[in-house]
Protein backbone atom coordinates (compact mmCIF):
# COMPACT_ATOMS: atom_id res chain seq x y z
CA UNK A 1 0.00 0.00 0.00
CA UNK A 2 1.24 3.71 -0.06
CA UNK A 3 3.78 4.99 1.96
CA UNK A 4 2.42 6.57 5.08
CA UNK A 5 3.66 10.59 5.29
CA UNK A 6 2.48 13.12 7.20
CA UNK A 7 0.68 16.41 5.58
CA UNK A 8 2.84 18.58 8.37
CA UNK A 9 6.26 17.61 7.31
CA UNK A 10 8.37 19.44 5.23
CA UNK A 11 8.55 16.80 2.03
CA UNK A 12 9.00 17.19 -1.75
CA UNK A 13 5.88 17.77 -3.58
CA UNK A 14 6.69 14.51 -5.84
CA UNK A 15 6.88 12.27 -2.83
CA UNK A 16 3.25 13.88 -1.90
CA UNK A 17 1.90 12.59 -5.45
CA UNK A 18 3.49 9.58 -5.56
CA UNK A 19 1.85 8.78 -2.08
CA UNK A 20 -1.50 10.05 -3.19
CA UNK A 21 -1.78 8.62 -6.85
CA UNK A 22 -1.38 5.41 -5.20
CA UNK A 23 -3.97 5.57 -2.02
CA UNK A 24 -6.65 7.39 -3.93
CA UNK A 25 -6.04 5.44 -7.25
CA UNK A 26 -5.84 2.07 -6.07
CA UNK A 27 -9.75 3.19 -4.49
CA UNK A 28 -10.81 4.40 -7.29
CA UNK A 29 -10.63 2.18 -10.70
CA UNK A 30 -11.10 4.67 -13.42
CA UNK A 31 -7.63 5.69 -12.21
CA UNK A 32 -4.75 5.06 -14.86
CA UNK A 33 -1.07 5.95 -14.74
CA UNK A 34 0.83 7.02 -18.14
CA UNK A 35 4.59 6.87 -17.49
CA UNK A 36 6.98 8.76 -20.41
CA UNK A 37 9.91 6.22 -19.21
CA UNK A 38 9.09 7.47 -15.80
CA UNK A 39 7.15 4.83 -13.58
CA UNK A 40 9.06 6.22 -10.24
CA UNK A 41 6.94 9.58 -10.77
CA UNK A 42 3.82 6.95 -9.70
CA UNK A 43 5.49 5.03 -6.29
CA UNK A 44 3.52 2.05 -5.13
CA UNK A 45 0.64 2.08 -7.66
CA UNK A 46 2.70 0.56 -10.48
CA UNK A 47 3.65 -2.63 -8.84
CA UNK A 48 0.36 -2.54 -6.98
CA UNK A 49 -2.03 -2.00 -10.06
CA UNK A 50 -0.20 -3.27 -12.65
CA UNK A 51 -3.03 -3.67 -15.13
CA UNK A 52 -3.97 0.01 -15.09
CA UNK A 53 -0.29 1.68 -15.47
CA UNK A 54 1.26 2.09 -18.76
CA UNK A 55 4.62 3.49 -19.79
CA UNK A 56 5.19 4.26 -23.18
CA UNK A 57 8.89 4.96 -22.93
CA UNK A 58 10.49 8.03 -23.93
CA UNK A 59 7.41 9.08 -26.17
CA UNK A 60 5.98 11.70 -24.23
CA UNK A 61 3.50 12.48 -27.59
CA UNK A 62 2.26 8.93 -27.80
CA UNK A 63 1.88 8.94 -24.24
CA UNK A 64 -0.66 12.06 -24.48
CA UNK A 65 -2.92 10.12 -27.52
CA UNK A 66 -3.00 7.21 -25.51
CA UNK A 67 -4.03 9.50 -22.19
CA UNK A 68 -6.51 10.84 -24.59
CA UNK A 69 -7.84 7.68 -25.28
CA UNK A 70 -8.36 6.27 -21.45
CA UNK A 71 -10.19 9.31 -20.68
CA UNK A 72 -12.27 9.26 -23.99
CA UNK A 73 -13.25 5.69 -22.09
CA UNK A 74 -14.33 7.71 -19.34
CA UNK A 75 -11.12 6.62 -17.72
CA UNK A 76 -8.68 9.51 -15.92
CA UNK A 77 -5.14 9.06 -16.76
CA UNK A 78 -2.14 10.75 -14.67
CA UNK A 79 0.52 11.06 -17.30
CA UNK A 80 3.84 12.02 -15.54
CA UNK A 81 7.14 12.93 -16.65
CA UNK A 82 9.94 15.71 -16.71
CA UNK A 83 7.65 19.17 -17.48
CA UNK A 84 9.93 20.26 -19.95
CA UNK A 85 9.52 17.37 -22.06
CA UNK A 86 5.64 16.90 -21.21
CA UNK A 87 4.22 20.00 -21.93
CA UNK A 88 6.98 21.20 -24.95
CA UNK A 89 7.83 18.20 -27.06
CA UNK A 90 3.53 16.79 -26.86
CA UNK A 91 2.33 20.59 -26.97
CA UNK A 92 -0.01 19.73 -30.01
CA UNK A 93 -1.16 16.55 -28.56
CA UNK A 94 -1.73 17.99 -25.39
CA UNK A 95 -3.86 20.93 -27.54
CA UNK A 96 -5.60 18.74 -30.13
CA UNK A 97 -6.07 15.62 -28.33
CA UNK A 98 -7.12 16.17 -25.00
CA UNK A 99 -7.90 20.21 -24.11
CA UNK A 100 -9.99 20.73 -27.61
CA UNK A 101 -12.01 17.78 -26.42
CA UNK A 102 -11.79 18.88 -23.11
CA UNK A 103 -10.98 15.38 -21.55
CA UNK A 104 -10.66 14.69 -17.82
CA UNK A 105 -6.26 14.17 -18.57
CA UNK A 106 -4.21 15.04 -15.80
CA UNK A 107 -1.03 16.35 -16.75
CA UNK A 108 1.66 16.10 -14.24
CA UNK A 109 5.00 17.89 -15.27
CA UNK A 110 7.99 17.22 -12.80
CA UNK A 111 11.73 18.45 -11.97
CA UNK A 112 10.40 21.77 -12.73
CA UNK A 113 12.24 25.06 -12.04
CA UNK A 114 15.41 24.99 -10.29
CA UNK A 115 14.98 21.69 -8.76
CA UNK A 116 16.43 20.08 -12.21
CA UNK A 117 19.41 22.06 -10.66
CA UNK A 118 22.76 20.51 -12.28
CA UNK A 119 20.98 19.27 -15.17
CA UNK A 120 20.56 22.98 -16.86
CA UNK A 121 18.57 24.43 -19.26
CA UNK A 122 17.28 21.48 -21.71
CA UNK A 123 15.28 20.37 -18.14
CA UNK A 124 14.71 23.06 -15.99
CA UNK A 125 11.11 24.26 -17.12
CA UNK A 126 10.85 27.70 -16.82
CA UNK A 127 8.25 28.11 -19.50
CA UNK A 128 5.68 25.64 -19.02
CA UNK A 129 2.74 27.43 -16.71
CA UNK A 130 2.97 29.99 -19.78
CA UNK A 131 2.28 26.90 -22.64
CA UNK A 132 -0.27 25.66 -20.63
CA UNK A 133 -2.23 28.62 -19.63
CA UNK A 134 -2.50 29.74 -22.83
CA UNK A 135 -5.17 26.22 -23.86
CA UNK A 136 -8.54 26.98 -23.70
CA UNK A 137 -10.58 24.39 -20.70
CA UNK A 138 -6.58 23.92 -19.20
CA UNK A 139 -6.44 24.19 -15.29
CA UNK A 140 -2.97 24.87 -14.04
CA UNK A 141 -2.26 23.89 -10.70
CA UNK A 142 0.92 24.80 -8.68
CA UNK A 143 1.16 23.31 -5.35
CA UNK A 144 3.59 24.97 -2.88
CA UNK A 145 4.36 21.96 -0.66
CA UNK A 146 3.45 18.34 0.05
CA UNK A 147 0.27 19.12 1.83
CA UNK A 148 -1.65 21.11 -1.63
CA UNK A 149 0.20 18.31 -3.65
CA UNK A 150 -2.12 15.88 -1.92
CA UNK A 151 -5.31 17.76 -1.94
CA UNK A 152 -5.20 19.27 -5.26
CA UNK A 153 -4.70 15.19 -6.37
CA UNK A 154 -7.48 14.09 -4.30
CA UNK A 155 -9.45 16.80 -5.87
CA UNK A 156 -8.63 16.09 -9.16
CA UNK A 157 -10.85 12.61 -9.29
CA UNK A 158 -13.72 14.90 -9.33
CA UNK A 159 -12.52 17.09 -11.51
CA UNK A 160 -14.12 18.05 -14.74
CA UNK A 161 -11.44 18.95 -17.66
CA UNK A 162 -7.80 18.52 -18.60
CA UNK A 163 -5.26 19.68 -15.65
CA UNK A 164 -1.89 20.80 -15.71
CA UNK A 165 -0.34 20.03 -12.06
CA UNK A 166 3.17 21.25 -11.85
CA UNK A 167 5.47 19.34 -9.20
CA UNK A 168 8.91 19.53 -8.56
CA UNK A 169 12.02 17.14 -7.69
CA UNK A 170 12.67 14.77 -4.82
CA UNK A 171 14.56 17.31 -2.26
CA UNK A 172 11.60 18.28 0.37
CA UNK A 173 9.87 21.38 0.55
CA UNK A 174 9.15 23.15 3.53
CA UNK A 175 5.53 22.72 4.79
CA UNK A 176 3.46 25.84 4.69
CA UNK A 177 1.25 26.24 7.73
CA UNK A 178 -2.39 26.67 8.11
CA UNK A 179 -5.47 25.51 6.35
CA UNK A 180 -4.74 22.56 4.53
CA UNK A 181 -8.36 22.22 2.74
CA UNK A 182 -7.31 23.11 -0.62
CA UNK A 183 -9.81 23.91 -3.08
CA UNK A 184 -9.28 24.10 -7.17
CA UNK A 185 -9.47 28.02 -7.86
CA UNK A 186 -9.02 29.19 -4.27
CA UNK A 187 -5.86 31.08 -2.95
CA UNK A 188 -4.87 30.76 0.06
CA UNK A 189 -4.54 33.57 2.35
CA UNK A 190 -1.33 33.02 4.18
CA UNK A 191 -0.64 36.39 6.42
CA UNK A 192 -2.90 39.06 7.11
CA UNK A 193 -1.16 42.77 5.77
CA UNK A 194 -2.53 45.88 3.85
CA UNK A 195 0.53 48.04 3.39
CA UNK A 196 1.44 45.21 -0.14
CA UNK A 197 0.66 42.24 -1.10
CA UNK A 198 3.40 39.31 -2.00
CA UNK A 199 1.56 36.90 -4.13
CA UNK A 200 3.43 33.58 -4.88
CA UNK A 201 3.20 30.07 -5.92
CA UNK A 202 4.78 27.02 -5.48
CA UNK A 203 8.10 26.92 -3.88
CA UNK A 204 8.09 30.53 -3.53
CA UNK A 205 5.16 30.69 -1.10
CA UNK A 206 7.88 30.09 1.52
CA UNK A 207 10.27 32.86 0.40
CA UNK A 208 7.24 35.07 0.45
CA UNK A 209 6.28 34.28 3.74
CA UNK A 210 9.96 34.52 4.93
CA UNK A 211 10.20 37.82 3.39
CA UNK A 212 7.11 38.99 5.05
CA UNK A 213 8.98 37.88 8.49
CA UNK A 214 11.87 40.28 7.53
CA UNK A 215 9.89 43.32 6.28
CA UNK A 216 7.59 42.90 9.91
CA UNK A 217 10.30 44.05 11.87
CA UNK A 218 10.61 46.80 9.49
CA UNK A 219 7.10 47.78 10.05
CA UNK A 220 5.67 46.57 7.26
CA UNK A 221 2.60 44.57 6.73
CA UNK A 222 2.69 42.46 3.99
CA UNK A 223 -0.34 40.53 3.38
CA UNK A 224 0.70 37.01 1.66
CA UNK A 225 -1.43 35.19 -0.95
CA UNK A 226 -0.45 31.67 -1.31
CA UNK A 227 -1.90 30.85 -5.77
CA UNK A 228 -1.68 27.20 -6.02
CA UNK A 229 -4.19 27.86 -8.80
CA UNK A 230 -2.71 29.69 -11.52
CA UNK A 231 -6.34 29.62 -14.29
CA UNK A 232 -8.69 29.71 -13.01
CA UNK A 233 -7.14 32.40 -11.26
CA UNK A 234 -9.17 33.38 -7.63
CA UNK A 235 -9.99 37.00 -9.40
CA UNK A 236 -11.80 37.73 -5.50
CA UNK A 237 -8.75 37.02 -3.66
CA UNK A 238 -6.11 39.12 -6.61
CA UNK A 239 -8.93 42.16 -6.99
CA UNK A 240 -9.48 42.63 -3.67
CA UNK A 241 -5.67 42.89 -2.88
CA UNK A 242 -5.62 45.27 -5.18
CA UNK A 243 -8.10 47.53 -3.43
CA UNK A 244 -6.49 47.14 -0.33
CA UNK A 245 -2.97 47.12 -0.47
CA UNK A 246 -3.19 49.06 -4.11
CA UNK A 247 0.48 47.34 -4.75
CA UNK A 248 0.92 43.84 -5.44
CA UNK A 249 4.58 41.85 -5.59
CA UNK A 250 4.76 38.27 -7.43
CA UNK A 251 7.30 35.42 -7.42
CA UNK A 252 7.44 32.55 -9.17
CA UNK A 253 9.93 29.58 -9.58
CA UNK A 254 9.23 30.65 -13.73
CA UNK A 255 9.69 33.14 -16.41
CA UNK A 256 7.53 36.48 -15.68
CA UNK A 257 6.40 36.08 -19.19
CA UNK A 258 2.99 34.32 -19.30
CA UNK A 259 3.38 32.86 -15.46
CA UNK A 260 1.77 34.25 -12.52
CA UNK A 261 2.94 37.61 -12.87
CA UNK A 262 1.48 37.99 -16.22
CA UNK A 263 -2.22 36.37 -15.00
CA UNK A 264 -2.02 39.09 -11.97
CA UNK A 265 -0.98 42.17 -14.35
CA UNK A 266 -3.70 40.92 -16.97
CA UNK A 267 -6.59 40.97 -14.28
CA UNK A 268 -6.03 44.12 -12.50
CA UNK A 269 -5.06 46.26 -15.53
CA UNK A 270 -8.72 45.61 -16.89
CA UNK A 271 -10.43 45.47 -13.12
CA UNK A 272 -8.78 47.49 -10.95
CA UNK A 273 -5.53 49.29 -11.43
CA UNK A 274 -2.41 49.19 -9.53
CA UNK A 275 1.25 48.59 -9.55
CA UNK A 276 2.19 45.40 -9.61
CA UNK A 277 6.03 44.17 -10.10
CA UNK A 278 6.56 40.44 -11.02
CA UNK A 279 9.47 38.70 -10.11
CA UNK A 280 10.68 35.22 -11.58
CA UNK A 281 13.18 34.39 -14.18
CA UNK A 282 14.04 37.33 -16.70
CA UNK A 283 13.25 36.40 -19.93
CA UNK A 284 16.37 34.08 -19.71
CA UNK A 285 17.61 30.19 -20.24
CA UNK A 286 18.11 28.11 -16.77
CA UNK A 287 21.58 27.43 -15.86
CA UNK A 288 23.47 24.60 -14.24
CA UNK A 289 24.00 24.73 -10.57
CA UNK A 290 22.54 23.77 -7.21
CA UNK A 291 19.12 24.87 -6.04
CA UNK A 292 20.18 27.21 -3.76
CA UNK A 293 22.57 28.63 -5.77
CA UNK A 294 19.84 28.86 -8.18
CA UNK A 295 17.39 30.84 -6.07
CA UNK A 296 20.50 33.56 -5.33
CA UNK A 297 21.32 33.48 -8.98
CA UNK A 298 17.81 34.54 -10.57
CA UNK A 299 16.54 37.29 -7.30
CA UNK A 300 14.62 34.35 -5.43
CA UNK A 301 15.51 34.15 -1.79
CA UNK A 302 13.41 35.94 0.60
CA UNK A 303 15.95 38.55 1.13
CA UNK A 304 15.23 39.28 -2.54
CA UNK A 305 11.60 39.96 -1.93
CA UNK A 306 11.90 41.90 0.85
CA UNK A 307 14.61 44.50 -0.87
CA UNK A 308 12.13 44.39 -3.67
CA UNK A 309 9.42 45.26 -1.25
CA UNK A 310 11.27 47.68 0.60
CA UNK A 311 11.85 49.44 -2.82
CA UNK A 312 8.34 49.72 -4.16
CA UNK A 313 6.98 50.96 -1.09
CA UNK A 314 9.69 53.51 -1.53
CA UNK A 315 8.85 54.61 -5.30
CA UNK A 316 5.58 54.42 -3.77
CA UNK A 317 6.30 57.32 -1.10
CA UNK A 318 8.12 59.33 -3.54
Amino acid sequence: MAQSISLTDDISTRKAFSTAITEFGLKDKRVFTVAADSESRFGAFVKEAPERAINVGIAEQNAMSIAAGLAFCGKIPFVSTYATFLTMRAFEQIRTDIAFANLNVRIVGTNVGASSDWLGFTHQAFEDISIMRTLPNMTVLVPADGAETYYLVKALLDHEGPAYLRIRSTGSEPHIPGNDTIEIGKARLLREGNDITIAACGRMVHEALMAADKLAQDGVKARVLGIHTIKPLDEDAVLRAARETGKIITVEEHSIIGGLGSAVSELVSENLPCLVRRMGVRDRFGVPGSEEDLFEFFGLTAEHIANETRDLLKIEGD
